[in-house]
Parts: C-alpha cells; sequence; structure tokens
C-alpha cells in the first residue's frame, strides 16, 4: 500500500492521517555539482532517501510521505547558470505555507529530511517557527549530516568533502549511475583550510562563503575513487540510521 501523502483522495486525509502520524517532507535542491554530477544531486537523494525509510518503517511507524520539495536556498551557487533557489525569505514564506496545510490535517509531527546542506540552518529556525504558529512538533533530519555542521568525510579529504565529493559521488553513483561521469572529476579540497584549528568546514567558527570561492568548477571534496559499491552502503546505512531516528521521533513528547 503507497504511503505517499499526494496518493490520497481529499475525504481519506482525515480518516488516514490523523494526530498520531508523522509526515516525512523530504527537501532537496536543484543546483551545479560540478561537471561530473548533475544538478539533480541532493533532490534524487533526498527523494530516495525518504522513499526508502517510508517503505523500511512507514506502515510501522505511521509515517506519510510528502511531496519533495526539489528546489530551496541554494544561493552559495547562484554564480553557476542553471542553479535554482529561493531566497531565504522564499523559503521560510513556502515552509509555512506547507505548515499551514499540514496542520489543518491535525498532524502533529513533521519532520524535514535535508539532503542540501546550504539549507541547515534556515531549517533549524524554520523548525521554530512551525512549531510557534502552528502548534507543529517539527523535527530536522538528514540523509547524512552535513561535514559543514559536524557530519563525517573522509580523511584524505581532510574532512572537507563538503559538495561533489566522494560520499555523495559514490551515493548518487548507486542511485543513477547513468548521470555520473567520473571522466571529468578531479581533487578539489581547500588544502589550507585544513591547518586553520577553528575557521574551517566543521570548525567552531561558522563562515559565509560561496561555492566558487575555492575553486572555479563549485565542488568542494575528491570523487575520483567514487563508486557505487560504496555509495550502496553508505545508502543503506544512512536509511537504517534515519528509521532508527524516525522511530524515537513519532513517540517524542518534550520528555513528559
Amino acid at each position: 500500500m503507497s504511503r505517499r501523502y499526494e496518493d490520497l483522495t481529499g475525504p481519506e486525509i482525515l480518516d488516514r492521517v490523523t494526530p498520531s502520524t508523522t509526515l516525512l517532507l523530504p527537501i532537496g535542491a536543484v543546483e551545479q555539482h560540478g561537471p561530473h554530477l548533475p544538478l539533480a544531486v541532493d533532490h534524487v537523494i533526498a527523494h530516495e532517501s525518504a522513499t526508502a525509510v517510508v517503505d523500511a518503517c512507514g506502515e510501522e511507524l505511521d509515517i506519510w510521505q510528502l511531496p519533495t520539495l526539489s528546489v530551496s536556498k541554494s544561493n552559495e551557487h547562484a554564480w553557476s547558470p542553471g542553479t535554482l533557489w529561493y531566497s531565504a525569505d522564499t523559503m521560510m514564506s513556502i515552509l509555512r505555507d506547507l505548515g499551514r496545510g499540514i496542520a489543518s490535517t491535525g498532524v502533529e509531527r513533521l519532520v524535514l529530511l535535508n539532503g542540501h546542506g546550504g539549507n541547515t540552518t534556515l531549517l533549524n529556525t524554520a523548525l521554530r517557527e512551525l512549531r510557534l504558529e502552528f502548534g507543529l512538533k517539527t523535527f530536522l533530519v538528514h540523509p547524512s549530516l552535513p561535514p559543514a555542521y559536524g557530519g563525517s568525510s573522509t580523511a584524505d579529504e581532510l574532512g572537507m568533502g563538503i559538495h561533489g565529493g566522494l560520499n555523495e559521488t559514490s551515493v548518487f553513483m548507486h542511485l543513477r549511475p547513468d548521470l555520473v561521469d567520473l571522466s571529468k572529476a578531479e581533487r578539489k579540497v581547500p588544502e589550507a583550510l585544513a591547518e586553520n584549528e577553528f575557521v574551517k568546514f566543521g570548525g567552531s567558527v561558522m563562515f559565509g562563503w560561496l561555492s566558487n570561492d575555492f575553486d572555479a568548477d563549485g565542488y568542494i571534496g575528491d570523487p575520483t575513487g567514487a563508486n557505487a559499491d560504496l555509495g550502496k552502503r553508505l545508502f543503506d546505512a544512512n536509511v537504517e540510521h534515519l528509521a532508527a531516528q524516525m522511530a524515537e521521533i513519532v513517540t517524542f513528547d518534550f520528555g513528559r
């Protein structure tokens, strides 16, 4: 049985989507990922991760998958023709409007599954805004936590494989192998940043950046060793971790 929100009829919503339901909103991006990957990377990973989680535990945990929000706040890539992006104000307005419609169903829990690291700060803010305005219990999860926000990256990439690097390219090769061209991949790691104690990706000092601040090709990492087998292992582990997170989310109630 489908657990895709949009497959329900209008009259079914109040029968099938109840206060105990958790809605899962995949959020991706349409943005440049260098010459070796297509614009679709983030929204494909977000969509496929959400689908796999809902297929694995949606029935058991009463999770319904919302339509993927493919375009988001990607203005760190605005320099690259073809990148589609919303401003921060527009993105917040979209989330607020979606929250209004979701709240009308009586659902109490909304989970944002974010496949684009550039959204992370804004989505953290949105959690509280949606909580305050609509009373929703809101949560943010990632297929894998972005390295710029404390997630892991490979030692060879000096912990800075944050965009189009080894892991992301490998996962995409598992999901859409026909859309990857590794012959165009090169090592693009900002080596000098690794010498900093604080001001670096994953460091304690955050800094504003655009993806072409480091290299004209606009990707950050080393995808040259990417392969689909590694991508499958990473994807399966990420889905298992997401399912465990969802199991805790569906019972969360502020310690009461």
